[in-house]
């Protein structure tokens, strides 16, 4: 089996920040390398538009509102053996929004959320509180492996908010 990953990068918005493949691919690989069984090494990422975000996540997701990341898993039939994990969705207007408002740079928040939108598409979840903390842990640690800081430490002025989110129950359905 090879190691190596395939991302099929897509822009359908206008962001003049977008993270290339190459930067796809390696926050991609550095997920995966914490999940050694995993045959699944393609996923589609697509950079869309606050509308687009929006309606997606009205209608997968019950919410009228864009969100930074979607994931949509993909589950092929089991006479066709696919390596697609799934897709993401990125709106790159509100994920430059959240670094700002988090003081984070826009790179280390676009890396944040591949590796949290990823993690996803593995099946993780962050519902209840269990598996917050084990998914959070996970991010940490991959996030960490590409020299970026840990995204939910909790700045003083910022105190009860968490990657643009209020710790709480509703903080864990997003995403």
């Amino acid at each position: 089996m090879s190691d190596a990953v395939y991302v099929d990068r897509q822009v359908a918005v206008d962001f003049d920040a977008l993270p290339e493949e190459t930067a796809l691919e390696h926050w991609f690989a550095t997920v995966l390398e914490h999940f050694p069984g995993e045959i699944r090494r393609e996923m589609t990422v697509r950079f869309a538009s606050e509308e687009e975000s929006q309606s997606l996540n009205h209608d997968y997701r019950g919410r009228d509102k864009s969100t930074n990341v979607l994931s949509f898993p993909f589950e092929a039939p089991p006479e066709i053996p696919l390596p697609l994990l799934g897709d993401l969705v990125v709106s790159p207007h509100v994920v430059h929004r959240e670094a700002l408002e988090q003081q984070k740079r826009i790179e280390d928040h676009f890396a944040h959320m591949i590796v949290h939108g990823t993690l996803h598409l593995l099946g993780l979840d962050h519902i209840d509180d269990d598996e917050a903390e084990t998914m959070e842990q996970l991010e940490r640690d991959i996030l960490s492996a590409l020299g970026i800081s840990d995204p939910y430490a909790v700045a003083p002025e910022d105190f009860g908010v968490r990657d643009g989110h209020q710790v709480s129950e509703e903080k864990r359905t997003d995403a």
